[in-house]
């Protein structure tokens, strides 16, 4: 070990309660490893430490403790959405910021497929009738050649995009900039042709990062846009969708249906009304995590930082302004 891996410091902030990451044994063979939990032991961690990896994606432990990051150089996010650790003096200072992009990306696409299908093949009122021993025989609608609009392009999309494909559904995306001739998409139109796809889309998928332009961004305008034989599924982030609205359109039948693996509060409160809506499948922001998940993240970060260590490029390294890892 060379005298400069031994001085570098790595902080692991998790959230409060949660495990030590699995798989760290080889990263303490060649750093110092600290860990906290809330501000005040990342205020005690963070002075000297060079490299933050950080397992809580909802943290706003960093943004209070941040005048304590006297030698940081890097942050890595064990999540693909980055959108907690964006406060003003990270964003414009000189500190890299790197996601676990293209961890999740085919686990979720799995579950998005799943989602259109339950839909399609009305699971969620065939395991009510189930439950209630109940034999109903009904049609059902085919999934082939159904539209699907994902707002959010990107690796996550674009995975989704394939999987929908395989089976005769046609994915459009909207992403900051219009494509010509993207391979797994039918189309890609720019954020400006968002209201003109969504009145042409069967199922509408949000797997966009949180940023200032997306939140809040499917609203009464968006859904009173959409097919009322639309499905909306929301693999992004909660904030993007406006839960109030979303609420009364499914209520009113301006849609016909959503699947929902995040929510703007979460947990979700038990006496929401989402709970009840029999047009409504819902799940506890876990759409991406399959078993050995945490390992894997664990393997992609000690990757990145032999990268780091061998002075090479960094890997998924966030764009702060836009706030995602762009391609």
């Amino acid at each position: 070990m060379t005298s400069s891996e031994k001085s570098t410091v790595v902080t692991v902030l998790t959230a409060p309660g949660e495990p030590e990451p699995p798989g760290l044994d080889g990263l303490r063979a060649r750093a110092e490893v600290r860990f906290a939990s809330d501000e005040q032991s990342l205020r005690e961690t963070l002075p000297g430490t060079r490299v933050l990896m950080v397992t809580d994606f909802r943290t706003e432990a960093l943004a209070a403790a941040w005048p304590e990051a006297d030698k940081l150089e890097w942050i890595h996010a064990t999540s693909a959405g980055v959108d907690a650790l964006m406060f003003p003096e990270l964003i414009e200072g000189p500190v890299r910021v790197t996601n676990a992009r293209g961890i999740f990306d085919r686990t979720i696409a799995e579950y998005v497929l799943c989602t259109i299908l339950m839909f399609a093949k009305d699971f969620p009122r065939s395991i009510r009738l189930q439950l209630d021993r109940t034999w109903q025989h009904r049609d059902t609608e085919r999934a082939e050649g159904q539209q699907v609009l994902i707002v959010g392009a990107g690796s996550i999309g674009r995975q989704i995009a394939r999987m929908v494909r395989a089976i005769g559904l046609i994915p459009h995306g909207i992403a900051r900039r219009e494509r010509l001739d993207d391979p797994d998409f039918a189309s890609v139109h720019g954020n400006d042709q968002l209201f003109e796809q969504l009145e042409l889309a069967d199922y509408v998928v949000i797997a966009a990062p949180l940023t200032p332009q997306t939140e809040g961004l499917f609203d009464v305008r968006a859904f009173e846009a959409m097919k009322p034989s639309a499905r909306l599924i929301n693999i992004g982030r909660g904030p993007i969708v406006k839960t109030d609205d979303l609420v009364e359109a499914l209520k009113s039948g301006v849609i016909a249906g959503a699947g929902l693996d995040v929510f703007e509060e979460e947990p979700l409160p038990a006496d929401h009304p989402l709970w009840a809506m029999d047009n409504v499948i819902m799940t506890a922001h876990m759409a991406g995590d399959f078993i050995g998940w945490r390992r894997a993240l664990t393997d992609q970060f000690l990757a990145n930082f032999d990268r780091w260590q061998a002075g090479e490029g960094l890997f998924n390294e966030v764009d702060k302004k836009l706030g995602y890892a762009a391609s």
